[in-house]
């Protein structure tokens, strides 16, 4: 198939963005097989705050055109605005991915291209989970059943989320890739859940419950009980409830937060959010079954205060959902990275303030965990527990397994604290890079893991190995100060400085050194060709800066000498 990249212009007479305002019929799946995606699109249609927010309608074709269209999605925490330009894929002048009924209307085809942009290629959508793309367009608490084990009530708690604006999809499990049943449903293809009711079932005086479904395909294949009745409707199909459990496998729901522009908050959840990373040798410890290494993981205390206003089933407690989600994986496919396969667990803990170790592990069963390590981007369980002190352990299921994460704990009733990490430092580097090189003149992949801790380690007064906000903000100044004298030298915008700028650098910073340290720093910190780039250069700096400030705390005369202990010496020299 040859591909041409056309604007809208180029393909119809009077292109528009949004024809009548932006619906389930305007999305038909073309060639690529994100039918995922678009089960979650056609959800969002239902919304209509939530979907404008996503799909905002200040844009078309003629007024302050510019041939460009913005997009909003939640991104690990944050809503963030995606730009493309209107190019989009064609092969004999009509679109080959996703499109809308009307032949010029093109918001549904601009969405997937800025959501492609967003994991990195078209490609990256090939197959997918539709409660990733949920939670990209509401930042909400995504849940799983499985429609062979659904709780007893599963219609009331759909019928509950729908009216809380709950976005829902279902699947069927695969046997051969999309093959179709007798009844013409399709295997391994992605339904998007767009209404719940109750009717007169014929010839008896009884209620039957129907649900409502979409097929991105745009058009419906269903050739059973109750399709015949819903014919004027050709996108949309309907069957009984009990058919759906019968033959769907897989329930997805995506439920709301509150920055999620719902009018009552009192239909939404509350989240608390932290993000964290698994570094090998030192926070990828791996599950349970590798005591050894387990402890080491990141540690998340949570406070649960009051209990659920209404119990269920008799049962007191506070309700949460715990989620972890991978960060970054999707768009890291062309370079062979796969989701990970992660799970967490939660420990019920008394008073303890520092990072727990091994034997509170091996000796402390978990109150709570995960049912399954899994390799999808998001792992998530809802849990009853009693008032209390916990902590959550997320981790990989195998030890020395590199990755990102973001951890939300939701609640419906406002009933929990905000987590925090008991042992924060390795992920530190997220957060400088992100402070330092946003829109910065000095292009860096960012700082080195090492580079962090040594930041740490320098203001890091009271050995905790965390920064209080006094101590964050003289650092911040401290490398600030010296990142204008890189610029300074850095004149060709490389990104590095020669180790003979370097000692004028240095002196520049108010660092007063002999000779045979300049010869040092020239060893240890410049390449092959004698270049120094920025987070090596700000590795020496940070090292300089703590050990002088070490040497004036022991030098309490100041006559420039100082007595070390063989505590002392140590402390001074691992800890910098």
């Amino acid at each position: 198939m040859k591909f041409e990249w056309k604007r809208p212009s180029e393909i119809c007479k009077n292109p528009q963005f949004i024809i009548d305002g932006a619906g389930r019929t305007d999305i038909c799946q073309g060639e690529l097989g994100d039918c995922w995606l678009l089960a979650a699109i056609a959800c969002l249609t239902l919304n209509e705050k939530l979907l404008y927010r996503v799909v905002p309608q200040d844009q078309s074709f003629t007024e302050n055109y510019a041939g460009i269209f913005h997009f909003q999605f939640w991104r690990y925490g944050e809503w963030i605005d995606v730009i493309v330009d209107d190019r989009i894929p064609t092969c004999n002048n009509q679109l080959v991915f996703t499109k809308s009924f009307r032949q010029n209307e093109f918001w549904s085809a601009l969405l997937e291209k800025a959501f492609a942009k967003l994991h990195g290629s078209y490609e990256a959508l090939k197959g997918g989970n539709t409660l990733e793309a949920m939670e990209d367009f509401t930042g909400g608490v995504t849940e799983f059943f499985e429609l062979t084990e659904a709780p007893e009530d599963l219609y009331k708690i759909m019928k509950k989320a729908l009216a809380r604006g709950s976005l829902m999809g279902c699947s069927i499990d695969v046997g051969d890739m999309e093959s179709r049943t007798e009844l013409g449903l399709v295997r391994g293809h992605a339904y998007s859940i767009i209404g719940l009711e109750e009717c007169d079932e014929v010839s008896k005086d009884t209620k039957v419950q129907l649900i409502q479904l979409r097929n991105p395909w745009g058009w419906v294949l269903w050739k059973g009980p109750w399709s015949a009745k819903f014919s004027s409707y050709f996108f949309c199909f309907r069957m009984s409830f009990e058919d759906f459990k019968k033959y769907f496998t897989k329930l997805e729901m995506c439920n709301l937060t509150p920055d999620t522009l719902q009018g009552d908050e009192r239909h939404s959840w509350t989240v608390s959010v932290h993000e964290g990373r698994w570094v090998r040798g030192s926070s990828a410890g791996g599950c349970r079954n590798f005591p050894e290494t387990f402890w080491t993981n990141p540690q998340y205390r949570l406070q649960l205060y009051e209990e659920d206003d209404e119990p269920e089933g008799g049962q007191v407690g506070c309700t949460v959902v715990v989620a972890l989600m991978q960060k970054g994986r999707r768009m890291q496919r062309r370079q062979g990275a796969k989701f990970l396969t992660v799970g967490f667990s939660i420990y019920e803990m008394q008073e303890q303030n520092q990072h727990l170790q091994k034997d509170f592990f091996l000796y402390t069963a978990s109150k709570a965990k995960c049912k399954t390590y899994i390799n999808l981007r998001e792992v998530t369980e809802r849990f009853r527990l009693p008032p209390g002190e916990y902590v959550i352990i997320p981790t990989t299921f195998e030890p020395h397994q590199e990755g990102e994460f973001i951890l939300r704990v939701f609640s419906e009733n406002q009933n929990i604290s905000d987590i925090h990490s008991i042992f924060s430092y390795p992920q530190c580097n997220v957060t400088f890079n992100s402070f330092l090189f946003t829109d910065s003149e000095i292009k860096s992949d960012g700082f080195s893991l090492e580079t962090c801790r040594s930041m740490i380690a320098l203001m890091d007064t009271d050995g905790t190995g965390k920064l209080n906000l006094e101590e964050f903000k003289h650092l911040w100044r401290k490398i600030k100060e010296w990142q204008a004298i890189f610029k300074r030298y850095d004149k060709d915008n490389s990104c590095s400085i020669s180790s003979f700028e370097m000692r004028n650098a240095v002196n520049d910073a108010g660092f007063q050194l002999k000779k045979q340290l300049y010869d040092i720093i020239a060893l240890r910190y410049a390449d092959e060709n004698l270049n120094i780039d920025f987070d090596s250069y700000i590795c020496c700096f940070v090292r300089l800066e703590g050990m002088f400030r070490a040497f004036n705390a022991f030098d309490k005369d100041g006559d420039g000498i100082i007595k070390l202990n063989v505590l002392e010496w140590l402390q001074l020299t691992m800890y910098s």
